[in-house]
């Protein structure tokens, strides 16, 4: 224990004594009392702690997944796993990503691909891609009008994974086209 974790010691100490014989001169005669109302400050105290553990849990559910702000600029909070989701509206479909930096494309899951109108059985898987569950095959496709906020492009190159994939990715080739910052909790996209 260094000095410092002392004089902390010392200080709660001391204010544990004040605060308790502060308790023992006030309800003298009444201990009973005294005791019925530390345990309402108690559960008070706790139901508090609890309620704010609860809140990071359920924050993310409650909040926007993300947020356009005077300026244009997109605001997303990071959720609760540590990563960044954000939604696309292409051709007028939204389209939930979780941005990956460390994708180089934007990464269409199966399952996307057949919501925005693409027919799996009809696309040239001729490309491959490394992932953390191996090497997957996929096919380069190009979508029009997507939209992210006040932000619209007419025609971005993304690939089909043929792999199992749960959520589509928002690699670099489309965050390239934004000022990427990370601060608090928080991505900020400018363009």
């Amino acid at each position: 224990m260094d000095g410092d974790m002392i004089a902390r010691l010392a200080y709660l100490g001391l204010l544990l004594a004040a605060i308790g014989g502060y308790i023992i001169v006030e309800f003298r005669g009444r201990m009973g009392q005294a005791l019925r109302t530390a345990a309402a400050w108690g559960l008070i105290v706790i139901g508090l702690m609890a309620g704010y553990g609860l809140w990071q849990d359920m924050r993310t559910d409650i909040l926007p997944r993300q947020a356009v702000v005077e300026g244009g600029e997109i605001r997303l909070p990071r959720a609760a796993d540590g990563h960044y989701y954000l939604t696309l509206s292409i051709g007028g479909t939204p389209v939930p990503f979780m941005v990956d930096t460390g994708a180089s494309d934007m990464v269409l899951s199966l399952s996307d691909a057949r919501r925005l109108g693409l027919d799996p059985a009809t696309l040239a898987f001729i490309g491959q891609a490394r992932t953390a569950n191996g090497i997957v095959r996929t096919a380069r496709v190009t979508l029009t009008d997507v939209t992210l906020g006040p932000h619209r492009d007419d025609r971005i190159g993304a690939v089909v994974n043929e792999g199992d994939l749960d959520i589509s990715l928002l690699g670099m080739a489309y965050l390239g086209r934004y000022s990427v910052e990370i601060t608090g909790g928080e991505m900020i996209l400018r363009r």
